[in-house]
């Protein structure tokens, strides 16, 4: 295994050593799925929880015992299209572990059978599949869930961003993978959700499929001082050093979002001199190098948007947390239309995620675009530093 260079890591595997907390969380979910329960896993966004499914993918009950796939789905827009990267999993998945496993999938999918090609030296099947190659993606998804029922081992599939399939334009889709779930006693279930109210609704309204159906978990922020602790500890472990005060700062920037902390640790880390301290300018340059990576992306969301839609997000980012958005105290504070307006504008905002919406009080979503608004159009440049 190659020396890792860089403790705070932003993608790929994590290794046991380099994962910050989520014990609880972690113990929960595996003893949920190992006793045989399915699991909703509910977060924000950058808030972890790709990284804790693939942590638990690996611990010692789970890594030899079971297969595991991992499929996100926010990309997509149809059953066909979740069928399609559902299938790709699984295939490549299997890939690695031998001919008789990969075989095995590729003759229960049958109606794909003709699709897959043949490395010509090995006679292993190859993903030769096209999206358009699934003409009827019910029957080959009836398939993929017959093969979950046939392997030689227990599953566990994830899905990720899985309230996506409620912006179908299929109707009966929560239906349909209820019902294949139900059936398959040989394979257990992770959704994971970054939409809190439609996850909500799909596990715990009574007129939905899933009713019921799952263990429930809520991910929410790594607390302060366990984090503060773990950065502390990974520079001490590579000789370098910094002060818990800069880490509870950052901290607090980010409201414990994981993936920005651990973005700005990684860059500041990287800059941090052998047997030297991160420093306050280190971190501040880093946050700029992080915001400015960004800077195209939302420009792009926010030319995209109708200008009342924009003036309630400056309002939002601007609060930080929003209460009363239809109060004629906040719509004269932040100039916006008008109370109806802002109702309306409100409600596409959030269907789209934007911002978010809990026990009414209203935040943007990402919160480094919270932050990149500030310094447009807000309290100018010193929002994106520490002091």
């Amino acid at each position: 295994m190659a020396r890792v260079k860089n403790p705070f890591i932003v993608s790929g595997k994590i290794e046991p050593e380099y994962f910050c907390d989520r014990k609880s969380e972690s113990a929960k979910l595996i003893k949920s799925v190992v006793n045989g329960n399915n699991v909703v896993l509910i977060s924000p966004r950058r808030m972890g929880k790709t990284g804790l499914i693939r942590f638990c993918f690996d611990a010692e009950e789970i890594v030899n015992e079971y297969y595991t796939f991992f499929v996100d789905i926010l990309h997509t827009s149809s059953l066909r299209e979740f069928t399609y990267a559902l299938g790709r999993e699984i295939f490549e998945r299997l890939m690695p572990l031998g001919q008789r496993v990969v075989a095995m999938f590729v003759q229960t999918v049958k109606s794909l059978s003709g699709k897959f090609g043949f490395e010509p030296t090995t006679n292993m099947p190859t993903f030769n599949v096209e999206l358009g190659d699934i003409e009827h993606p019910e029957y080959t998804l009836e398939e993929i869930f017959k093969y979950i029922e046939r392997a030689d081992k227990p599953c566990i599939v994830a899905i990720d961003e899985f309230q996506q399939i409620g912006k179908y334009p299929e109707k009966n889709v929560e239906a349909l993978l209820r019902s294949h779930i139900q059936r398959a006693g040989n394979g257990k279930f992770i959704f994971a959700g970054s939409e809190r109210h439609m996850m909500q609704n799909m596990f715990m309204s009574s007129a939905r499929p899933f009713y019921l159906s799952s263990d429930i978990i809520e991910l929410k922020a790594i607390p302060c001082d366990t984090y503060v602790s773990f950065v502390v500890e990974m520079f001490g472990k590579f000789g370098k050093s910094i002060k818990p005060d800069l880490v509870v700062k950052v901290y607090d920037m980010f409201e414990g979002h994981t993936y920005y902390m651990q973005k700005i640790f990684n860059e500041s880390f990287a800059s941090t001199m052998p047997d030297g301290e991160c420093t306050l300018e280190l971190l501040n340059d880093a946050i700029a190098e992080v915001i400015e990576s960004n800077d195209t992306i939302f420009r792009e969301i926010l030319s995209n948007m109708p200008e009342r839609q924009k003036d309630l997000l400056y309002a939002i980012a601007l609060e930080g947390k929003a209460q009363g958005i239809t109060s004629s105290q906040f719509v004269k504070r932040h100039n916006l239309a008008s109370a109806s307006s802002v109702q309306s504008s409100a409600r596409i905002l959030l269907g789209k995620e934007v911002i978010t919406e809990v026990n009414k009080v209203y935040s943007v979503t990402d919160r480094l675009l919270a932050i990149w608004i500030n310094c447009q159009f807000g309290k100018g440049a010193a929002c994106a530093k520490i002091e």
